[in-house]
């Protein structure tokens, strides 16, 4: 083996020695430096990546206690609606049937009273009608009876008294 190829030799083995060399310090360094730096944030883009989950899932239970509870208020909302409904409609009734129970009671009032208006103007007509008569009667009788016919009447009427009280 000569100088030339002997040198070729450690020219070869010096390149290999120093790629070995440089990959270990690459390695080094890889190791040392940057890996922590890449895990650091893997673990933390982790952590956000987990609470990011566990947020999410927490407005998933949430969104679902709120659906919940919506369908829950509609459900009160309706039963409240059918209640109101039926209260009203109840009240409605109560209130109809009051309101005719007052006016069929004000009607029969009203016909009583109105019997007893007719019953007072009938007898007010009938004491009317008794006194014209009465004063026509007496108008005519004065105008059509003298002494001596007054005097024939007294005489029979005191005669049939008289009969009277003896039979």
């Amino acid at each position: 083996m000569n100088d030339a190829q002997f040198y070729i030799k450690i020219a070869i083995w010096s390149q290999v020695v120093s790629s070995v060399i440089f990959l270990g310090v690459l390695a080094y360094i890889w190791f040392r430096w940057i890996v922590p730096v890449v895990m650091a944030a893997q673990e933390r883009s982790n952590r956000q990546i987990g609470e990011a989950e566990r947020h999410r899932d927490e407005v998933k239970s949430a969104l679902e206690s709120l659906h919940e509870q919506v369908e829950t208020a509609r459900h009160d909302a309706e039963l409240i609606e059918r209640r109101a409904g039926a209260r009203a409609e109840h009240e409605r009734v109560a209130l109809l049937q009051e309101a005719t129970e007052a006016g069929e009671r004000a009607l029969a009032d009203a016909g009583r009273e109105l019997e007893r208006a007719r019953t007072a103007a009938r007898q007010r007509l009938r004491d009317e009608l008794v006194e014209r008569a009465l004063r026509v009667a007496r108008e005519e009788a004065a105008r059509r009876v003298d002494p001596a016919v007054d005097a024939r009447f007294i005489e029979g009427f005191a005669g049939s008294l008289g009969d009277a009280a003896r039979g």
